[in-house]
């Protein structure tokens, strides 16, 4: 009986294996590491017994303009430990690099990868060129009849139901974000004043064009929660809070909320919203505005953001084409980064946010965006956007065994999907010099999942326990 039992575990564990590889389970939980939207990721405390040195300036942060030399010879030998672990499968690449000249230090591996989440740092930085950092979103309410009022969607990833309850942990989120509710009670007061008393509430989320589920992911993300939807219009990030549980209809929901608000700053709403588009020639009736580009950037990189990063890549695609779809948005991308000297060869990308399986990156393009962003100050939100290793977003609860001098001075975009494991970012050497750094694998076995990250967060924090500057 027991030895039945044993074969039976066993078996019933390689079945599970077999099936998160399959279904792309691990993509559900290893990089859903965004706490729900008006958190701030560096106020989430550490599990209980967890204990973290005190949180330092990181190197990484005040030398990230410092050019220098680098020593070939000297990143190699920090590196060699950890990129022969085989624990990061048969398809390793890395670079180093130093802030200025084009020239990696070190290289290994040749050809693409898949990137995962490091290609929200290609999506940021291509909608930094095209919008601007100062650049904001507005959700509008607008007038189309006597008693007819249309919610319009300006595409803003971050519009929530409601500001944060005073008191609460997300009292003070970063960025700010405007709410419904907000707009909801200007509305209402405009309303009022006007002599109306009961409206009937459209919505319009036509800013955005084609699919809201890209055709380029695993065709499960959407029916089972992995990704919301994408659309102009929605609050939440199209998620039921507390929690990460999506919405069927991002845009229903955003209408549903604001109907409510409506009904509790006392005007009625006469039956559920419906689409609609508002005229041309319809009044403003009331708005609200995002946070500045820039400080969505920082959240949607600090977060990993899927949603986010889905919606900047369609801002791109109106910016450079006029037209919100994906497959607009990816074609800006592109031809933002090449305008701005960005080499591409080898790249190739289906979405914003990483999710597709289909991208694919060289480090040489990763690189080449980590020092635009170093050397142009309206992309610097980028670099700031990076966690922190040890500290703070996605690397918050990460580096724990890796080489101390890694925790603070490693700061670095993730990227994991099923099989899959990449960083890239800055990390500042012992001797204060800084070095760009790409991190890829992508075929780690479902097995080694854990092991793999950690390989590469070891490999981060090794360059930065190094003294890698170049003599002279």
């Amino acid at each position: 009986m027991r030895r039945t039992i044993g074969i039976l575990l066993v078996l019933a564990l390689v079945v599970a294996g077999v099936a998160s590889w399959h279904y792309g389970l691990v993509d559900r939980w290893l990089d859903r590491d965004q706490p729900p939207p008006g958190a701030d990721p560096v106020t989430v405390a550490p599990p209980e017994g967890l204990e973290l040195p005190p949180v330092t300036a990181p190197p990484a942060v005040a030398d990230a303009t410092r050019p220098g030399r680098l020593s070939a010879a000297a990143v190699r030998q920090a590196l060699a430990p950890y990129l022969v672990d085989p624990d990061l499968g048969g398809h390793v690449l890395a670079a180093v690099a130093p802030l200025t000249g084009r020239r990696p230090a070190f290289v290994e591996g040749t050809g693409s990868a898949v990137p995962a989440s490091t290609t929200k740092l290609v999506t940021a930085t291509a909608a930094l060129l095209a919008l601007g950092p100062d650049h904001t979103f507005e959700t509008q309410v607008l007038r189309a009849g006597p008693r007819r009022v249309v919610l319009v969607g300006g595409g803003d990833p971050l519009l929530a139901t409601s500001p944060p309850a005073p008191g609460s942990d997300e009292e003070a989120p970063y960025p700010v974000r405007a709410d419904v509710a907000d707009l909801a009670a200007q509305t209402a007061e405009v309303l009022r004043a006007d002599g109306v008393r009961q409206v009937r509430v459209e919505y319009d989320a036509g800013l955005f064009t084609g699919p809201e589920a890209n055709p380029d992911w695993e065709p499960d993300y959407v029916p089972d929660g992995v990704v919301s939807p994408i659309t102009s219009l929605w609050v939440d990030s199209g998620r039921v809070l507390p929690g990460f549980d999506r919405v069927a209809d991002p845009a229903l929901s955003a209408a549903s909320a604001f109907a409510a608000a409506l009904t509790a700053a006392g005007i009625t709403v006469t039956g559920a919203p419906v689409p609609g588009a508002a005229p041309a020639s319809a009044d403003p009736v009331a708005s609200v505005t995002s946070a500045p580009l820039a400080e969505i950037v920082e959240h949607v990189l600090q977060v990993s953001d899927n949603e986010g990063a889905e919606v900047l890549l369609r801002h791109v695609g109106i910016a450079t084409g006029g037209d919100g779809s994906f497959v607009a948005g990816r074609r800006g991308v592109v031809r933002t980064l090449k305008e701005a000297g960005v080499d591409l060869t080898g790249a190739t990308l289906y979405d914003g946010s990483g999710l597709s399986r289909r991208n694919l990156m060289t480090p040489r393009v990763l690189l080449d965006v980590l020092r635009l962003a170093a050397t142009r100050p309206e992309l610097g939100s980028v670099l700031t956007g990076l966690p922190v290793a040890g500290f703070t977003g996605s690397l918050a609860l990460r580096f724990e065994d890796a080489p101390a001098e890694g925790r603070g001075r490693v700061r670095a975009k993730t990227g994991t999907l099923t099989g899959v494991s990449s960083l890239a970012g800055v990390v500042t050497d012992l001797d204060g010099h800084p070095m760009l750094f790409v991190l890829m694998s992508d075929r780690v076995a479902l097995a080694d999942t854990l092991d793999a990250r950690d390989a590469l967060d070891d490999a981060a924090a090794a360059l930065g326990a190094c003294h890698c500057g170049a003599a002279g």
